[in-house]
Order: C-alpha cells, then structure tokens, then sequence
C-alpha cells in the first residue's frame, strides 16, 4: 500500500500556470499506476491524466491534453502535474490516485487516494 499526500494547489488567474505534486510513501511505488483526478463543487470527479508505472505512456482527458503534463519520479516517489494556460473551468479539487492495475482512466480501479488539493482559477 501507498499513502498519498498532494501539495501545490492555490489561487491563480486565468492563463496563470501551477505545479501540483504527490508524495508516496510505502513499498513499490514503481509498482502503481498514477493519476490525476477532480471535482468540482456539484459536479461528479473526472479523470484528468494518467501515467504508467514506468512512466513511458501517458494519457489525458481532452479538456487538459496540451495544457497540462503529468510525470513522475520513481527514484522519489513523487508524482507531479504542470498546469499551464489554466481557465476558470479548472477550479476544482486535484486528488492523485494510485493502483496496481494497468494505467487506466477509471476512477474505480484506483484503490489509493490522497485527502486531495484546491485549484481555484480567477477570471
């Protein structure tokens, strides 16, 4: 098992760039599958970017692809999410996620979760 602690998040303007990043601590963290999700307030969480575990294959919801880059250090154990011409639409909480199982966009697949992080993007 990993546990997950996010950091980064804050207030921004519109166009404004944040890095956002996930410590794991625990065994095998090379072993998980890595994801960024989010929610917004009333709206369902949706999946923002994944990456495998050897970081090679990366994926990205079509409102974020170009925009925002997901990596990750295995060496740390770090994983990490640069945002960059951020739109007020990115106002949510940013909660990385992990699982053993193949890198995945399913939320439901991912069995370890941090207490998350708030991204608020000013007009």
């Amino acid at each position: 098992q990993v546990q997950l602690v996010e950091s980064g998040g804050g207030l921004v303007q519109t166009g404004g760039s944040l890095k956002l990043s996930c410590a794991a601590s625990g065994r095998s963290f090379n072993n998980y599958a890595m994801a960024w999700f989010r929610q917004a307030p009333g709206k369902e969480r949706e999946f923002v970017a994944a990456v495998h575990q050897t970081g090679v294959s990366r994926f990205y919801a079509d409102s974020v692809r170009g925009r925002f880059t997901i990596s990750r250090d295995n060496s740390k154990n770090t994983m990490s999410l640069e945002m960059n011409i951020l739109k007020p639409e990115d106002t949510a909480v940013y909660y990385c996620a992990a699982t053993r199982a193949p890198v995945t966009i399913r939320g439901d697949k991912y069995t370890n979760w941090g207490q998350g992080t708030q991204v608020t993007v000013s007009s």
